[in-house]
């Protein structure tokens, strides 16, 4: 096969997931998280995003109302990784969380990010986080990116 590059304008533009209950949903994703609901489709679908685009995040129940999350142990989606601009975007977030009481599973230093990871109402994995400016990502002596996980000192990321 030929060496193929996807060109590097490509972007991810949105995820689809199959939830158990749009307003449990839209309840984690839009009070919660902050996106704005763009527009549904009948009461099965929900379309959200940041900034007014069509939408980030589609939601619908059509082969799922009611359903039990997938078990954990299976192939499926990881994560849904948010990027948020700046890093008191996710202090602020991390805020909101803490006082809705929301579980948080972990929190990370990749060297190139600071990541907060939980699960949204249906158990799908979110990760929230912010890209460290490019010139501070650590490199190995080669010049290879060196990422790694450690963990994040959330009351430093509050405070700062």
């Amino acid at each position: 096969m030929d060496e193929f590059k996807i060109p590097s304008e490509t972007r991810i533009g949105h995820v689809h997931l199959k939830v158990s209950n749009i307003r449990k949903s839209l309840d984690f994703y839009c009070g919660l998280l902050g996106f704005e609901l763009m527009t549904t489709y009948g009461e099965d679908a929900a379309f959200i995003s940041a900034g007014g685009y069509h939408h980030h995040i589609g939601l619908n129940t059509w082969m799922s109302k009611d359903a039990n999350p997938p078990p954990r142990n299976t192939t499926g989606l990881f994560h849904t990784a948010i990027l948020l601009p700046t890093r008191n975007d996710l202090a602020i977030l991390l805020k909101r969380l803490r006082a809705a009481k929301y579980p948080i599973l972990g929190a990370s230093d990749h060297g190139v990010s600071e990541a907060i990871y939980l699960n949204d109402p249906d158990q799908n994995g979110v990760e929230l986080y912010w890209d460290k400016p490019k010139d501070q990502w650590p490199k190995r002596e080669d010049g290879s990116l060196d990422m790694y996980t450690r963990p994040l000192d959330l009351n430093d990321l509050i405070n700062a």
